[in-house]
């Protein structure tokens, strides 16, 4: 019994501290609270275009150097790339999306970014980075003509990069990229693993160009110039240069979070407001309030004791869900909050099932005690099958569907899992340790439902 008790309490602690971390407004400017705020700071809720606005980037591809037939493969490579990039979990629906005169090589393509909930549009072009942009050359024909601009000296300069034929090799075919050190000199370079069709490229350019240089290019500027000696079959490049540790490892995560298949050139940035405005915003928290209190009137009023806690039960549920909103974070937007009031839905029926089963046993005579526990075992089974019939429809939603869609899926996934604590482990808890109500009419009173008599 104490156990319980102990449980409850703890519980309830551990309650207020996340409803404390979730709805706490900026705390006093007082130094034993400057820690303090600026977590609470740190920790805002996220929200998407149709409720907080955000940034339109517009950025131009250069694919000039793209055969026309792979066109439109090249932009669609390029906007998995960039929505990658912005939206790591798959929850900060981003808009990504390319338009262009009929995606023809040499025309005007253009990659559209909407970002949600950064009006700092410093920071959202920050957010994109320079993408590396990963190409592989080999050394022009003979008579090929090349380049040159009048130095300071009067002489020709022969300009480098027109000494080479771009291939068809790109970042587009890396399947990874890794940081080893040299053996004998322990200098850093980085070790470049292609695809399966990245391999084969990279075996017909070594295999045609033995004992010709073959050169590496990062953004448009050569950074290691290696003469072929054999064919390598295995698809596994390296680049060495006067790399620092640092400069070789963040060269390593730049290619691994996605090399660019083309070049992009920011043309507009713009700061964009709420697509649906403040007002929709009020008018759905009013709703969820409304609709909030009109729950728990319900189930106090036809549940009675139960009922309360099964309300104590949904507000822990509330505070959990809202947390985690934000620690993950998660972009909340219409849709997304969709699936958590549906999740809180879900919430509420598994106590209605379990405190139906309840009402069943004090109709057949049992006690209040065995009647609780009763009622929770006969309702587990019931509770289980749905909620995990849910969680597989949140799962394929979030597997197969737009970003905006799995935003929804996210935040219903994740309330149908917090329910099932919330419903099973919470509530039951609680009701365990209200056997001071006894077993008298008061008891049997406190526990039915509705207008039954008992």
């Amino acid at each position: 019994m104490w156990k319980k008790v102990i449980w409850a309490i703890i519980i309830l602690i551990l309650g207020a501290g996340v409803g404390l971390f979730v709805f706490k407004s900026e705390p006093k400017l007082n130094k034993n609270f400057d820690n303090q705020r600026a977590f609470f700071k740190n920790h805002p809720f996220r929200l998407g275009l149709d409720l907080s606005g955000g940034s339109h980037l517009v950025y131009k591809a250069d694919v000039s150097g793209v055969p026309s037939g792979q066109v439109t493969d090249s932009m669609d490579a390029l906007r998995d790339v960039i929505e990658r990039r912005v939206n790591l979990f798959g929850v900060s629906e981003p808009i990504v999306q390319v338009q262009g005169a009929g995606f023809i090589s040499g025309g005007d393509n253009q990659l559209i970014v909407d970002l949600p909930g950064i009006t700092d549009v410093e920071k959202a072009t920050v957010m994109i980075g320079q993408t590396p942009l990963l190409e592989f050359k080999i050394e022009a024909p003979e008579g090929t003509p090349q380049k040159a601009t009048v130095g300071k000296d009067g002489k020709l300069v022969i300009d480098p990069n027109s000494q080479f034929v771009s291939t068809e090799l790109t970042g587009r075919y890396l399947k990874k990229a890794t940081l080893e050190f040299d053996q004998n000199t322990r200098e850093p370079r980085v070790s470049l693993q292609f695809d399966e069709t990245g391999t084969k490229l990279f075996a017909k350019i070594t295999k045609e160009n033995v004992g010709k240089m073959v050169a590496i290019y990062l953004d448009g500027a050569p950074i290691s110039t290696p003469v072929v000696r054999e064919e390598i079959p295995n698809g596994q490049a390296v680049i060495s240069g006067s790399f620092t540790p640092t400069e070789a490892k963040t060269l390593v995560g730049r290619l691994n979070s996605g090399a660019l298949p083309v070049p992009i050139t920011l043309i507009s940035k713009q700061t964009i407001g709420a697509t649906l405005g403040s007002d929709a915003v009020v008018a759905g928290v009013r709703a969820a309030i409304i609709g909030f209190l009109l729950v728990v009137l319900f189930l106090v009023l036809w549940y009675r004791l139960p009922g309360l806690v099964a309300v104590l039960s949904l507000c822990i549920f509330v505070s959990i869900m809202l947390a985690l909103f934000k620690l993950i974070p998660v972009t909340l937007t219409a849709a997304g909050i969709a699936g958590f009031i549906i999740s809180m839905g879900i919430a509420v029926d598994a106590n209605v099932l379990i405190f139906e089963r309840v009402k069943e046993e004090l109709r057949s005579g049992k006690k209040v005690t065995d009647a609780v526990s009763a009622g929770f075992s006969r309702a587990w089974f019931s509770i289980r099958d749905s909620n995990i019939s849910s969680i597989i429809t949140a799962l394929i939603l979030f597997w197969f569907g737009t970003s905006l869609i799995k935003g929804f899926a996210l935040t219903l996934g994740m309330g149908v899992i917090v329910s099932l604590f919330s419903a099973i482990t919470i509530t039951r808890i609680f009701l365990s340790v209200l056997n001071f109500v006894g077993e008298g009419k008061i008891a049997r009173f406190l526990f039915s439902s509705g207008i039954t008599r008992t």
